[in-house]
């Protein structure tokens, strides 16, 4: 499923994608088999991903150690499933 989350956030853009990529990498290629972030601003960012398995990522999303970050981080997520139109 073509997922797109729109996150606002307190820290860098780089702190930001390097802290998404780990959490992305941890969850494994069955999950999120593609991803790429484009920066909105410096607090504000758009990550198109691939997700093979919308619970895994929901749980991941969810976690203690996410919800953890989130706080830390002032960070706000919107998620979009995205559709191709032909």
């Amino acid at each position: 499923m073509n997922t797109l989350i729109i996150s606002t956030f307190s820290c860098t853009f780089e702190e930001f994608k390097t802290d998404v990529t780990g959490f992305i990498t941890a969850m494994g290629k069955e999950v999120v088999s593609e991803y790429e972030f484009v920066q909105a601003g410096e607090h504000k960012s758009h990550l198109l991903m691939n997700v093979l398995d919308m619970d895994a990522l929901c749980t991941e999303m969810s976690s203690d150690e996410a919800k953890e970050w989130d706080k830390k981080n002032n960070c706000k997520d919107t998620v979009y499933s995205i559709e191709l139109v032909e």
